[in-house]
């Protein structure tokens, strides 16, 4: 049943039922030009500009038609995440955008799949919303690549990983502030280029090598942009930590194998490394939908060139575009319907 499914894990939503900032405030807004096009504003400076799919869901929905995909995973525009994490009226601000999203899954019959936002994590806020998220239906939270400055292994987050597992709450881990900072060069190509793909492997070792999979092994987490260059940076990092604490460490290649990681590289020969890194079970179909035109359909089909090109097996397939994302969401397909199902909602 599952391999009719396309489900696409990494696209964002913006809802025009959120509510504004408050006076003075930087968090982001949406303004809405034409039918088609709008802004995403922080105060009054211009964020983005935006196409409607961000809010429009019958134009999602026929966006996900042409490029053939039946469901997706829509989580906040990461820039309303970080605002949510960071602000001081953060926890109204993540209700709103929790509303909108579990808005935005209802009016959707069943196609899309949401996760929410949380303050602060790691706060007592943090863990009432997390619950509230659960409650309005959505699967789990996306986070930044690290929170309010603490890095994914820091103690001050170690509640809301416990909260995620006790939960079932699975996580999409995303990059802050555009990759701004993860290296010496700003701006331009390196933000998006290098900066992302650095600040998503710094994610991804500070999950594997500080502890948090190894005491909790039941996490899902999935990272963006297919975990940037962990993958490539792995072997040196296991040789750093053989290093620091001698020969008798143990290897972290099966901590490793825990991560989800989505398919948004941009180049199809990347795929074998991630199959080899993460296991062929761990892969997702991602797109980072709406920002990059026309990319949905690109993603779908270089999963199947893949295979064309030798570059993964044709058992693959159907894990990739939708099993691996039902096991990382916690859904299973019900016989008979078109749409996931989920196995358990409450902890």
């Amino acid at each position: 049943m599952a391999a009719s499914l396309s489900i696409d894990v990494h696209t964002h939503y913006f809802g025009t039922d959120m509510a504004q900032p408050r006076e003075g405030a930087q968090g982001p807004r949406l303004v809405v030009d034409t039918p088609a096009a709008g802004r995403l504003m922080r105060g009054t400076s211009l964020f983005r500009e935006v196409r409607s799919e961000l809010w429009d869901v019958d134009r999602r929905l026929d966006e996900m038609d042409k490029a053939g995909v039946t469901h997706q995973v829509i989580s906040p525009v990461p820039v309303a995440m970080e605002h949510a994490a960071t602000a001081p009226d953060g926890a109204r601000y993540a209700r709103d955008i929790n509303d909108s999203v579990a808005a935005a899954c209802a009016r959707s019959g069943g196609r899309l799949l949401g996760l929410g936002c949380l303050p602060s994590p790691g706060s007592r806020a943090a863990a009432a919303e997390l619950e509230r998220c659960r409650a309005l239906g959505l699967y789990g939270v996306e986070i930044g690549t690290s929170v309010a400055g603490l890095d994914l292994d820091s103690p001050q987050l170690r509640s809301f990983w416990r909260e995620c597992e006790a939960t079932d709450s699975c996580v999409f881990v995303h990059p802050v502030a555009g990759g701004s900072g993860a290296v010496r060069r700003r701006g331009g190509i390196y933000d998006l280029g290098i900066g992302m793909t650095t600040d998503t492997a710094l994610a991804a070792a500070a999950l594997v090598f500080g502890g948090v999979l190894a005491a909790h092994p039941r996490l899902r987490i999935a990272l963006a942009h297919g975990g940037g260059t962990f993958a490539a940076a792995f072997p040196r990092l296991e040789v750093a930590a053989g290093l620091a604490a001698g020969p008798d460490a143990p290897g972290h290649a099966d901590l490793a194998r825990l991560l989800y990681v989505d398919s948004l590289v941009f180049d199809d020969g990347l795929y074998p490394l991630l199959a080899r890194r993460f296991g062929p079970r761990r892969l997702l179909l991602g797109s980072d939908a709406p920002f990059f035109p026309d990319q949905m359909r690109r993603s779908v089909l270089s999963v199947r060139s893949a295979v064309t090109d030798g570059l993964l097996p044709a058992a693959t397939v159907p894990g990739v575009l939708a099993e691996n994302a039902l096991s990382f969401l916690g859904l299973a397909m019900a016989p008979g319907r078109a749409s996931p199902e989920p196995e358990s909602l409450a902890p």
